[in-house]
């Protein structure tokens, strides 16, 4: 059976040149070298042994994207419409660097630990994480990692994160300015820590602005699903003192829309929506969501290269990064009916 050894010297290059190019790392060679490797590799039916690697480098080249925040009602994560949608670009970033993805949901830290013990993952990239038990536990693993969406106090920790606070904020603001004075804030449970803290935050902010006592009982805290938002939909159409509604994630408004609908609460008529994301469902809802835009799919990219540059022991600049949002106006919101 041929080996990369074999090929190597056939090709007269090192055995570190022909793994690069087997594994997709073709930045480090010359197009011309490339192709006389592939050549070689055809003709030999050459196929990489990826369990040899493993235990080669007592790593198995899965890069593990851990959400922490289970969905209490399904335990989806492909299902995510936000996961999925800066997923793929860590996926495009890593195939073509010869690492694999394991996507998962973990809720306790000795699961996590296992995980990362069972597979011999190379590096991590988590969401929501919080300065507990289980980021304690990230850190004695003792493998590269990333945080998307996780406000943790360590500077060490290599970050991705969001406006969070100005996005709240921008969304609850666009509702006074169009005359909305009673308005929801409906979002998954609030934990300290959290984005949905720095949501609720710029929300409370906007209001103070307009010299609105916060009402803790305009807080609706609800699942984000489709199917919870409508539940919560025919819940506030029944509140007709309610004419704004700020909801911290697209597809819960969405969901809160139909619920509406259903109630035969029309929007923006009845009751006014933002959103928060920008997910392609934000355009598919009729009427169109107003939302806070952030750029999930730079998001992955940024996480991923932060964690590229930990493996290759390459200095990383700035590691914590904060990107921008703004507000992406559609149809969802109006004036209140006088």
């Amino acid at each position: 059976m041929v080996t990369l050894k074999d090929i190597a010297a056939e090709a007269g290059v090192s055995i570190t040149t022909v793994s690069n190019v087997v594994h997709n790392r073709k930045s480090r060679v010359s197009p011309e070298l490339v192709a006389k490797i592939w050549k070689i590799i055809e003709r030999e039916h050459y196929v990489p042994s990826m369990s040899a690697r493993s235990l080669a480098n007592d790593q198995s080249c899965i890069i593990g994207v851990i959400t922490h925040l289970t969905p209490q009602n399904t335990g989806s994560t492909v299902g995510d419409p936000f996961l999925s949608s800066f997923v793929d670009s860590i996926e495009k970033q890593t195939r073509d660097e010869g690492y694999y993805l394991m996507i998962r949901a973990v809720e306790e830290a000795k699961e996590l630990s296992a995980l990362s013990r069972s597979w011999r993952l190379s590096g991590l990239i988590l969401t929501g994480m919080f300065q507990d038990d289980f980021f304690r536990t990230t850190k004695e693993l003792g493998i590269p990692y990333v945080l998307i969406d996780s406000y943790v106090d360590d500077p060490d920790a290599c970050c991705v994160g969001l406006e969070d606070e100005k996005g709240g904020y921008i969304a609850t603001k666009h509702l006074l300015e169009n005359g909305h004075r009673v308005i929801a804030f409906a979002s998954p449970s609030v934990r300290p820590g959290g984005v949905i803290e720095k949501r609720l935050i710029g929300y409370r902010r906007a209001l103070a602005e307009y010299g609105i006592s916060y009402d803790p009982s305009l807080v609706f805290t609800q699942e984000i699903s489709v199917e919870e938002g409508k539940q919560l939909g025919r819940l506030l159409a029944a509140k007709k003192e309610i004419t704004g509604i700020f909801a911290s994630a697209d597809i819960l408004a969405a969901g809160i829309m139909a619920g509406l609908s259903e109630s035969d609460v029309s929007v923006p008529q009845d009751k006014s929506v933002v959103g928060f994301d920008d997910l392609y469902l934000s355009q598919l809802t009729i009427p169109g969501l107003t939302t806070i835009h952030q750029d999930a799919g730079q998001k992955g990219i940024l996480a991923t290269e932060m964690l590229l540059k930990q493996l290759r022991r390459e200095p990383i600049a700035e590691k914590n990064i904060i990107l921008p949002v703004h507000l992406v106006k559609r149809g969802s919101v109006q004036p209140p009916k006088r």
